[in-house]
């Protein structure tokens, strides 16, 4: 039935090649959203809706979109990610690091590098995994997806010494992910070569690249800045900065290395040098038909039959074990490395028990590692690799945002008890009456409290001030006028 589908659909379009690009591009943009309305529902990250449309457009379903059409959109991965790194620059300021202290950057240094030492030792060491796929894997696991703990957090409203350090730790976390793939890349493929063009200058030379194009980032963004005067109206800002992320990716592609270090030098350039939040905002509200192309794509290219098979690529341990290892082996090492990272910086019990629980999902920068991984590796070990990253990261989607849920439940940073929003030791206060207060009572005087310390009046803009005054005019105008024919009645 599936391939009669597909033949009646492509009969359709006849050969127009443009034809099946567009309506390729629709079917994943609308069916991604409808995707969406469903895990919206089982209170599941978007980016799961759009990696299942994926695999259900894809060859081993309802085959909807076509192969060429699927190998031509390579691209879509340097772009999308060229987005991410750069709106991670945003988190980087001076302010905001000199606010972390360094105990952020130790907890975030333990539990991304102990994952990844965990998983090379278990793959590699124990199972007999292929060198080269071992090290570029274990680097994809310290990458962790922000988005999902970041959701949690505002369903919740959890706060407190908790929740500050897990977003402190997941904002870093990426760029420690983004450190390590540059390092394993440039030893896997120093590996490849064998042992005959294996020398310190074949390691050292990607490794240089990578720190020049760090560099080059910072130039584009100071560049960016002088495009961006004030006077500079919001369309021009967008074109501007979408341009040169553009450009900036194409050169990295000149030089067949990934963008994502420099992308995030450009945006933390940007934002130090200009404290320019709004473009980066300006950004978010563009990017997200790119970023669901670029995960339906994903999915598309997601090779389900890879999973069965043994490889020799990868050793002689068939792909489904090493991807069931993988999910587990992960999880462990983020758990531990958070762990141990709370207990040196003497983090309280409650952030050292639970905070690897929050550490779990994976995703946007992970899939988009794997996937430039991938075309630099080539053959079987770079299908193997990005058929691993995908199948795991679906389902750290799915079991993400309970664990973070639970984290943030057991680590006391929120409640729906009455008696644990407000403090034990206010109840002892007492009324006029000299009878203890309830729970109910102090949490009314705290409210008032909160509200006694807001601001009269918010301030408004130009623009809202200008009509507000024209609106006033119009009452005045109007009560006169009705003034005027109440005496003409009387008359």
């Amino acid at each position: 039935m599936l391939n009669q589908l597909h033949h009646i659909f492509f009969d359709a379009m006849g050969n127009h090649s443009v034809a099946e690009v567009i309506i390729s591009i629709a079917l994943m943009l609308f069916l991604g959203f409808a995707m969406t309305r469903l895990t919206k529902k089982l209170r599941l990250p978007n980016v799961t809706a759009y990696i299942v449309t994926g695999i259900l457009l894809g060859p081993y379903f309802l085959n909807l979109i076509p192969t060429a059409v699927i190998d031509g959109m390579d691209f879509l991965s340097d772009i999308a990610l060229a987005f991410i790194a750069f709106s991670t620059g945003e988190f980087f300021t001076v302010e905001t690091l000199k606010r972390n202290g360094p105990k952020v950057v130790v907890i975030t240094i333990f539990e991304a590098c102990l994952a990844t030492v965990v998983v090379f030792l278990v793959t590699y060491c124990l199972m007999g995994v292929d060198l080269v796929f071992s090290i570029v894997l274990s680097a994809l696991a310290s990458a962790t997806a922000p988005a999902s703990t970041m959701m949690t957090i505002r369903q919740t409203g959890a706060k407190g010494d908790f929740v500050d350090t897990l977003l402190q730790v997941v904002a870093l976390d990426d760029v420690v992910g983004l450190i390590e793939y540059s390092v394993a890349i440039s030893l896997a493929l120093a590996v490849s070569v064998g042992s005959a063009g294996l020398s310190a200058a074949s390691v050292l030379k990607p490794i240089a690249v990578n720190v020049a194009v760090l560099v080059l980032g910072g130039c584009f963004g100071v560049f960016l800045k002088l495009l961006m005067p004030k006077k500079r109206s919001k369309d021009n800002r967008l074109i501007i900065s979408v341009s040169l992320l553009f450009a900036f990716c194409g050169v990295c592609a000149m030089v067949d290395v990934s963008p994502l270090l420099g992308c995030m030098s450009m945006g933390t350039v940007y934002i130090n040098i200009t404290h320019d939040e709004k473009l980066f905002k300006q950004l978010n509200y563009f990017t997200p038909p790119i970023l669901l192309l670029f995960f339906v794509q994903s999915g598309l290219s997601f090779q389900l039959d890879a999973l069965v098979n043994t490889s020799a690529a990868v050793g002689t341990t068939p792909l489904l074990v090493v991807g069931v290892v993988y999910f587990f082996v992960r999880i462990l090492g983020k758990y531990a490395g958070a762990f141990l990272g709370c207990l040196i910086t003497g983090k309280a019990r409650e952030v050292r028990n639970y905070l690897g629980l929050a550490l779990i999902p994976q995703a946007g920068v992970a899939i988009g590692l794997a996937a430039l991984g991938a075309r630099t590796i080539g053959g079987e070990t770079g299908i193997a690799l990005e058929t691993v990253i995908l199948a795991s990261c679906v389902l750290y989607e799915l079991i993400g945002p309970a664990c973070a849920k639970l984290s943030l439940y057991l680590s006391k940073s929120y409640s729906n008890k009455l008696e644990d929003i407000v403090p034990a030791q206010e109840v002892q206060e007492v009324d006029e009456n000299g009878k203890p207060k309830s729970a109910v009572e102090l949490l009314i005087q705290r409210i008032q409290a909160i509200q006694e310390e807001l601001p009269r009046r918010c301030a408004v803009s130009e623009e809202e001030q200008a009509f507000l005054e024209a609106a006033e005019d119009q009452i005045a105008a109007l009560s006169s006028m009705r003034a005027g024919v109440v005496r003409n009645r009387r008359v």
